[in-house]
């Protein structure tokens, strides 16, 4: 014998559906208010003086600056990395005498003054805006920042890294690869929560 199976109401279905769709809607809503109050927390605009003037000066997007602040030191004017260098946009030695001597011309300044946050984001600026003229691309760029231009333009000169000369279709160091997407997706994130 057959048993006549009951049928559900088609307003009940609808009820659910509804009921479901606005519950993932909520917690689609709560995640992204959450993600955003995160987001806030660890992408600060501190410094924000300093950084939109030089930004100015240098004809920097301010929001790159404030990427490349964020993955270089978290915002601690007083940190040093394990190669020694200082500040906010982490300046090494031989890149403050280069930049200080040859190219600010500014023989009063010593390398204790990249604790400042004023005169390290000033060079910091100036040495981002340096790359991105030199090199045209910001990947390019960001890969002399942290490694160097002397081993982007190596890269650049070798068909197995750039087709072209002038941008890179592969970074063969691990740690500049993963210092480029660091601050890309600051970089991002600043745009997202600020632009």
């Amino acid at each position: 014998m057959k048993t006549k199976r009951r049928k559900f109401p088609i307003y009940a279905v609808i009820i659910l559906l509804l009921s479901g769709t606005t519950i993932l809607i909520f917690a689609k809503t709560f995640y992204d208010d959450l993600q955003k109050r995160w987001l806030l927390q660890t992408h600060p605009l501190e410094f924000s003086a300093q950084v939109e003037e030089y930004a100015d000066e240098y004809g920097l997007d301010r929001f790159l600056v404030y990427a490349v602040i964020k993955t270089e030191s978290s915002f601690d004017p007083n940190a040093v990395s394990n190669l020694g260098a200082r500040g906010l946009m982490q300046i090494m030695e031989e890149t403050f005498d280069w930049i200080s001597g040859l190219r600010l011309r500014e023989s009063e300044m010593s390398f204790d003054d990249m604790f400042k946050a004023d005169d390290n984001i000033r060079y910091g600026c100036y040495l981002l805006a340096y790359h991105l003229e030199r090199f045209g691309d910001l990947d390019c760029a960001l890969a002399a920042y942290f490694a160097g231009d002397r081993t982007v333009i190596r890269w650049l000169e070798n068909p197995d890294f750039s087709f072209d000369g002038r941008t890179l279709i592969d970074i063969p160091d691990p740690d500049t690869r993963h210092y480029i997407r660091k601050v890309k997706t600051a970089y991002e994130n600043y745009l997202y929560l600020y632009s």
